[in-house]
């Protein structure tokens, strides 16, 4: 073999007995690092997230040594596709001002929610899904999902919230202008709860932004990676998006790479 490749009998034997390089190791173990956490979070993490993940438990490593690492190993995180937003019925009720216009940023808990609907294909048709999000640490407090998107929908996503959380000050309550948030009944927990309500202007997704892109998350992360047979079966995996990875595990760039639960218990107490 060494006289058909045309390599000396000397030279490979010094290769086959030669120890592991420095480098060498490290990559190995740093490989099996970025495997664990690639596989913790779903599949979902790419390498800039994996990055923050290794420097916050001590290891050193740069981004694109973990990036070339997970090529060699063929990972890839869940790439962003543009997100197509769910059309909205004109409404009849009255507008409220957009009063939080694009401020998306709260002191504390329960001074900004945010909330909106979306749809998801099941084999048995669709199923929409109404969440409720505390601007604060962008978790999700409340949510919904049901075969028919009517204001009962919404109503009773921040029922949730409002039972969970319990607000004693001032809160605002932000939506886009869908006739299930202009419904009469909507309008009326909001005030029996003493909740001010602010709507996005018409046409101007970036009002309600935080929604929007958890939308893209849950869709680009969990949803359109599996194949629901029915509306139970996608019930089940989105609550386990939200509850289980989403408010406690996944890390936000905003939040400084902490989860929603974690930046709550870190700033507020648990």
């Amino acid at each position: 073999m060494c006289h058909l490749l045309q390599v000396s009998r000397s030279g490979y034997y010094e290769w086959s007995q030669r120890a592991e390089s420095a480098r060498a190791l490290r990559n190995r173990e740093l490989r099996l690092l970025v495997r664990r956490i690639h596989l913790e979070s779903n599949g979902v993490y790419g390498a800039r997230k994996i990055h923050r993940e290794l420097l916050a438990t001590g290891e050193d490593a740069g981004r694109h040594r973990v990036a070339r690492l997970m090529r060699e190993d063929g990972l890839k995180g869940c790439p962003k596709r543009r997100f197509r937003r769910l059309p909205k019925d004109a409404s009849s009720h009255p507008i409220a001002a957009n009063v939080l216009n694009q401020d998306f940023q709260a002191d504390e808990r329960n001074q900004r929610w945010g909330s909106d609907i979306t749809q998801l294909w099941t084999r048995q048709g669709w199923l929409y899904l109404a969440v409720v999000m505390d601007l604060y640490s962008r978790r999700i407090i409340g949510w919904s999902m049901d075969r028919r998107v009517g204001r009962h929908l919404v109503i009773e996503a921040l029922t949730m919230a409002l039972g969970y959380r319990q607000p004693q000050g001032p809160l605002l309550h932000h939506s886009d202008r869908g006739p299930q948030y202009t419904s009469d009944d909507f309008r009326d927990v909001l005030e029996q709860n003493g909740i001010e309500c602010s709507m996005s202007a018409r046409g101007h997704c970036y009002d309600n932004a935080p929604l929007e892109s958890f939308f893209a998350l849950l869709k680009r992360e969990r949803v359109r990676r599996r194949t629901y047979r029915t509306r139970e079966e996608a019930k089940a995996d989105v609550f386990d998006y939200i509850e289980r990875f989403y408010n406690r595990k996944r890390s936000h760039s905003y939040l400084g790479y902490l989860s929603p639960v974690e930046y709550e218990n870190r700033t507020m107490g648990s």
